[in-house]
């Protein structure tokens, strides 16, 4: 059945707390792919994390990704990358069974990329790698980064956007994405916000199928998720919310909402991204 977001609002107007979650999981199993600490109210990262895993409870989000710690940092220092990757171990340590960690890393220091690579994964619980803006994807300084992700099974969630005022200097674009995607055939890539204008970024990695979409990061517009499967099939798009950026319940509309079928939804809302970190979880001793 087909629910709009108006119809969604006016339900939870009228719906007790603790059957939130009904309404909004049924029978499918939810994994958030991307989501931070930043935006959500609390002092410390562990205060920050109870919050976001209450949210992702009241909606039937069983497992969330998480990446980057606060404040947000455009162009971080190797000592600010690992501060922050040392919040999220801090808020993963009581929440092992509801959250995978992913380790920031940056394309300006590739060395010592590497090297937090090797403790907060192949040392450490964090199981995929995320890259924002301060290197942008087609530049060969992230050839080290992602061959090391590579090896160890890890996804790459690469932020792309497609200003119509411009990117930020290092900020990437789907069109970059998919020259790493050349560089590295057998990585498992990531389009993250696919690339903000989704039109645009859908249509751009259509023919790349080594690459994956994730649908965080607009508003619910409708016809995003029906795109998405159109241009790439269901099996290459992923949930995502951007929490707390953006709420957990805006997001699962988008996909929860849209005119596509039972198997597509399952597949983006959890199935999808459940195969993508199963080689690493498994490495790991973890039961996926």
């Amino acid at each position: 059945m087909k629910t709009s977001t108006q119809s969604v609002r006016t339900t939870l107007k009228t719906t007790a707390p603790s059957e939130c979650r009904l309404l909004y999981s049924g029978h499918f199993m939810i994994w958030d792919v991307h989501t931070h600490l930043h935006g959500v109210d609390g002092r410390t990262p562990e205060e920050k994390m109870a919050k976001l895993i209450g949210f992702a409870d009241r909606m039937g989000v069983e497992r969330i990704c998480l990446y980057m710690g606060f404040p947000f940092l455009l162009d971080p220092t190797p000592k600010e990358l690992r501060q922050q990757n040392d919040q999220v171990l801090q808020a993963l340590a009581h929440y092992h069974d509801k959250a995978f960690g992913f380790v920031y890393v940056s394309g300006k220091h590739p060395d010592e990329s590497v090297r937090e690579i090797d403790r907060c994964i192949k040392n450490g619980p964090m199981v995929g790698v995320k890259l924002w803006v301060a290197r942008r994807a087609a530049e060969k300084d992230l050839d080290a980064i992602v061959a090391r992700a590579t090896e160890l099974k890890a996804p790459i969630l690469q932020h792309t956007w497609l200003k119509t005022t411009g990117n930020l200097a290092g900020e990437s674009t789907p069109q970059d994405l998919i020259e790493l995607a050349k560089r590295h055939p057998k990585a498992t890539l990531i389009c993250g916000h696919s690339g903000g204008d989704w039109q645009l970024g859908l249509r751009a990695i259509r023919s790349t199928t080594s690459l994956y979409t994730e649908t965080s990061g607009s508003d619910p517009t409708s016809g995003f998720v029906e795109f998405a499967v159109k241009e790439l099939g269901a099996d290459r798009v992923l949930y995502g919310s951007d929490a707390g950026g953006r709420s957990f319940a805006s997001q699962l509309a988008k996909v929860q909402g849209a005119d596509v079928d039972d198997n597509a939804k399952k597949k983006i809302l959890g199935e999808n991204l459940k195969r993508l970190l199963t080689p690493i979880l498994k490495d790991k001793g973890i039961k996926p």
